[in-house]
């Protein structure tokens, strides 16, 4: 009988699909609780839709991509599995070239 917190040999080999979602210790990782930096995304992107001042707008789209940057350097240093610590990589070189285009 196997426990639930190994891999299963089967899903270890190289080439398994989700092996790129599954953490070190064999778990499905593709969702969790959201950390408190993409709350805090969640709520700039809330203040962003209303009818802000210039100022205002400035400082939440700047909150929001801040706050997007944080999660994604730490998906990307501490990510639970490949998908992640790659969807980290992808969301923070997107913000940076949004960063930079602006």
């Amino acid at each position: 009988m196997t426990s639930s917190s190994t891999i299963d040999p089967v899903l270890a080999r190289p080439g398994r699909a989700s092996r790129w979602f599954r953490s070190s210790d064999g778990r499905l990782t593709l969702w969790q609780l959201p950390n408190p930096a993409l709350w805090v995304w969640l709520a700039a992107l809330v203040l962003g839709r209303l009818d802000l001042s210039a100022a205002h707008a400035t400082a939440v789209d700047g909150v929001r991509h801040g706050a997007l940057i944080v999660w994604a350097l730490d998906e990307v240093v501490r990510g639970s599995s490949p998908f992640r610590r790659v969807l980290g990589a992808v969301v923070l070189v997107a913000q940076v070239a949004s960063l930079v285009t602006a």
